[in-house]
């Protein structure tokens, strides 16, 4: 280019005169190409004010002297023609070496499949960015994630206190913010005026046997107050054990529950005491996983949800007028944490019967005359928050992105919370930037690196966030990967997903390899049965849930652990000396390899010409759940308390409806041209609408802001009607017949409307229902 620019110029020395600029299409790198053609306009001397000659002659038949009329010479005829002929000839060889290039390989498509074996590679770029070849991408981000690195990291991002909203909590931010700028990254903060409940000044207490204890731990958003009560061991505080009580005849009426830590968040334990009408609940630590001191204090939140709970479904901004409105989720009895000494004193002396045998206590659940008295004194303040963003913008679609985010906030110290999972947001935003800026790698779609503050009220700065830009993030944000406590031990690791990414996890385990090693994550957890050793269910308290059960965004959490619990979760224990107990001292090279397994699928995501989601691990968990109401619906319409005219019928057809439209899309990616840009971007969009039309459009995210009609929870959702048949079978006088059939109609229509979105063009449809 630069020697046609100096052809042009030795052509067309003469005076100065006027320009014309011919931009060239953005070129294989990216840049723009530019040419600057100066042309003589020796015409001007024979022409008027609007530049057309008096004496122009249309005549195809011109004589000779046609340019002497014209004000032009012949030797400036010939300059104006070698200019349009050398202008000409560039073209031609710009277009053929684009098209020459796109002839060299064709497409190679992708089949979308959990058998890693049957992923090919993706096909080489034929658009603005040059697709780097992905073995080339893997090691680059090996080459830049090493454990010595992370033992300098962990000092720079360790804090003795950052609790969200405090002076150290908004320094840590600050730090992040400036990192994201050091890596020549877009970096902006997002603000919020969230409700929190913070430890009273008056120390909560509770009064048994004539003694009184004064607490160090609290919970937020607990009702404030006192009640007294009979006390009530309940195990763990699940639904079953509430159950166990009620088989044998317990009265719960009123009581105080006292139960363990562990198994199912606090705000879990709380709701499931309340609908059982208990007026108080005590947890303790739980003594099977617990090595901490019995006199540690426990910290956490009751709120059965996400977010501030007193905006619910919409953003707590500065300028927001807060309604008075509350969350559903917010809990209607007394709720607090107690230690492990005050526990076993309680436990000791309780009477009554004794517990189940399958609970493995030998003590007694608690008789009516066994009277506590429990006094909790939260008080409610506001606090302003920050979440921290940065940014490494795509080249072919910048506005589709992934998002990776990390809570900073913490109890106390909080290395194994939040400092290790910072810790890796920030080596992975390091050494993609260098990836971009000095190794040519040149991802298709944005990476959106997010640091999340009030984590430990109940992700609340994430759901914020999402309430704030959910009509922005919709079609945009297509995938969410959550680094909290991603290192917990050793010897263990674990996975909650979306259905669509399972095949993404699943290559990648298989990818990601030991330092110095051949061992893959794959060969070391997976061999067996993956899903079985690898796999749970996304829990409501764990903070890449309303990306999944809110948003409808694709989300994903992992972690290394160990056979036991770690313990320190919730307390100021949750140090850097207790975490490299627990992990043998490989924290760091955990971290690491915590890194690359999220590095890669993030990579992978923007890489590739078509988003690597399997689609259809959600047929599978569709017609298990029908298949399941099929069955309870014959057995409620034996017993009359259903019509014998409903039928399942339409439910199974919207199923059938959605498979048939999930192998649609696959047979359309089968025979499309994937070097086309356009045709990627529209094949991307009907694949990222499946996760967000699952979201219910019948119920309001205020009420019930988990809307997933799979993922979330609710009567709304499939899992909810199956609950509901069991409730009418039982004879439960809170079960409403007629509500079950507006439920299963909407849950109906929720799942054809998906089919409808993937199916794509509206002559594409199936309206059998």
């Amino acid at each position: 280019m630069d020697q046609a620019r100096s052809t042009i110029t030795r052509i067309f020395n003469g005076e100065p005169h006027s320009y014309t600029r011919f931009n060239l299409t953005r070129n294989m790198e990216g840049d723009n190409s530019q040419v600057e053609m100066k042309l003589s306009s020796e015409m001007d001397e024979e022409t008027g004010g609007n530049g057309v000659g008096e004496h122009l002659n249309h005549n195809s038949n011109c004589k000779p002297n046609v340019a002497h009329k014209l004000g032009r010479t012949p030797k400036n005829l010939c300059f104006l023609a070698a200019a349009t002929l050398l202008i000409f000839i560039i073209g031609y060889l710009i277009g053929f070496l684009v098209h020459r290039k796109k002839d060299v390989v064709a497409p190679i498509v992708p089949v979308f499949s959990a058998d890693e074996k049957e992923y090919p590679p993706p096909p080489p770029e034929m658009g603005a960015a040059p697709l780097m070849d992905w073995d080339d991408v893997k090691q680059l981000l090996a080459e830049k994630v090493s454990a010595a690195k992370f033992e300098s990291v962990f000092n720079e991002f360790s804090s003795t206190n950052h609790r969200a909203g405090t002076k150290g909590d908004e320094d840590l931010g600050d730090k992040i913010h400036n990192k994201f700028e050091e890596y020549n990254m877009k970096a902006w903060t997002d603000e919020h005026f969230v409700k929190v409940q913070d430890p009273p000044t008056k120390a909560n207490s509770y009064t048994f046997k004539n003694r009184t204890e004064q607490l160090d731990g609290f919970l937020s958003y607990s009702l404030t107050g006192t009640q007294t009560g009979a006390i009530l061991y309940a195990y763990y505080g699940q639904e079953n054990d509430f159950k166990v009580l009620r088989q044998q005849s317990i009265n719960i009426n009123g009581r105080v529950v006292l139960v363990r830590s562990g198994r199912i968040s606090f705000a879990e334990k709380v709701a499931n005491a309340a609908k059982m009408n208990a007026s108080a609940v005590l947890i303790y630590p739980d003594p099977e996983v617990s090595s901490m001191a019995e006199d540690t204090p426990l910290f956490g939140h009751v709120h059965l949800g996400s977010g501030d709970p007193y905006t619910p479904g919409f953003p707590s901004f500065n300028h927001t007028q807060f309604p008075p409105i509350k969350s559903s989720g917010l809990p209607k009895v007394l709720a607090q944490t107690i230690s492990a000494r005050q526990a076993d004193g309680i436990l000791k002396v309780l009477q009554g019967q004794n517990v189940p045998e399958s609970w493995g206590s030998y003590h007694k659940l608690g008789d009516e005359s066994d009277i506590i008295t429990v006094e909790v004194n939260n008080p409610l303040t506001e606090k302003r928050i920050h979440n921290v963003f940065g940014v490494i913008k795509g080249f072919v679609d910048p506005d589709r992105y992934v998002v990776i985010g990390a809570q900073r906030d913490a109890w106390g110290p909080g290395f194994a919370v939040s400092t290790v999972g910072t810790s890796v947001l920030m080596e992975l935003a390091r050494s993609i930037s260098e990836m971009v800026k000095n190794d040519g790698f040149k991802p298709r779609r944005s990476i959106v690196f997010a640091s999340w503050s009030a984590g430990e009220y109940g992700s609340v700065g994430a759901t914020e966030w999402l309430e704030g830009y959910l009509s922005s993030l919709s079609m945009k944000a297509f995938a969410y990967i959550n680094l909290d406590a991603v290192v917990t031990g050793q010897g263990g690791f674990k996975v909650s997903a979306s259905p669509l990414l399972h095949s993404l996890i699943q290559s990648t385990m298989r990818e990601v390899t030991y330092p110095n090693s051949k061992a893959t994550l794959f060969s070391q957890f997976g061999t067996s049965n993956w899903e079985a050793n690898v796999l749970e269910p996304l829990r409501m308290n764990d903070a890449a849930y309303p990306f999944l059960a809110f948003s409808g965004i694709p989300s994903v959490s992992f972690r290394f652990n160990s056979a036991t619990s770690y313990p320190y979760f919730g307390t100021v224990l949750d140090t850097r000396e207790k975490l490299s107990a627990a992990t043998g001292n490989q924290a760091s090279q955990l971290a690491e390899l915590a890194s690359r397994f999220a590095g890669q699928m993030a990579l992978r995501l923007v890489h590739d010409h078509l988003l690597r989601f399997d689609l259809k691990k959600y047929n599978k968990m569709i017609q298990a759940l029908v298949a399941q109401i099929n069955t309870k619906v014959f057995t409620v319409k034996r017993s009359q308390k259903l019509p014998k005219s409903l039928t399942v019928r339409w439910l199974m057809s919207a199923s059938g409806s959605y498979s048939r439209a999930s192998d649609s899309l696959l047979n359309d990616i089968q025979n499309s041209n994937l070097d086309d840009i356009e045709m990627c971007r529209l094949i991307n969009d009907r694949i990222m609408a499946v996760e967000r039309n699952f979201l219910s459009p019948f119920v309001s995210p205020r009420e019930l802001p988990f809307r997933h009609i799979l993922q979330g929870s609710g009567p709304h959702t499939l899992k909810g009607l199956s609950n509901h048949l069991e409730a009418l079978t039982a004879n439960n006088p809170d079960a409403d017949a007629d509500e079950f059939r507006n439920q299963f109609a909407l849950a109906t229509w929720t799942i054809q409307g998906c089919a409808n979105a993937l199916a794509g063009d509206i002559w594409s449809l199936d309206n059998e229902i």
